[in-house]
């Protein structure tokens, strides 16, 4: 009875934990996302995440080109911030930026207006060897743009 019940709780726990079906290609290298398409969601990005794997990421879709700034308020682990244009090409990338405990964060704005933001681990950009320019791929069923 005991290993029926420690059994449920790992089959449970791994389905928690399962990888995202979405996928993004960044430089030839395939990322899984969570995509967050709503104000809501994307208040909540990564925060009080302890961990990120390393071939996962947060996709942030937004309902128009525009200035975007993130900051890293209750977020646990170090993180990368791509910012990408309408076309999917690369404005500019935050790189390592670290968490936040505290009540004044900062905010770590795009050079310049954006469409998708992508987080993935710290040091991500530097072993990609990303620059600007470079398109993000969409695999499919990501929608072209956020919801308010």
């Amino acid at each position: 009875m005991r290993f029926l019940l420690a059994l449920s709780l790992v089959l449970l726990v791994s389905a928690c934990q399962a990888r995202p079906d979405t996928w993004v290609e960044l430089k030839g290298q395939r990322f899984y996302v969570e995509v967050v398409q709503t104000e809501a969601a994307r208040q909540q990005g990564l925060m009080h995440r302890a961990e990120l794997p390393a071939d996962q990421g947060m996709l942030f879709l937004f309902e128009r080109m525009q200035p975007l700034a993130f900051w890293m308020k209750n977020t646990l682990i170090a993180l990368d911030i791509f910012y990408f244009d309408d076309q999917r090409r690369l404005v500019s990338v935050a790189r390592n930026v670290p968490p936040c405990k505290s009540a004044m964060c900062p905010s770590y704005p795009s050079a310049g207006p954006g469409l998708y933001t992508l987080e993935l681990n710290a040091g991500s950009a530097d072993a990609l060897g990303v620059r600007r320019g470079d398109e993000l791929v969409f695999g499919p069923g990501i929608p072209e743009r956020g919801q308010p």
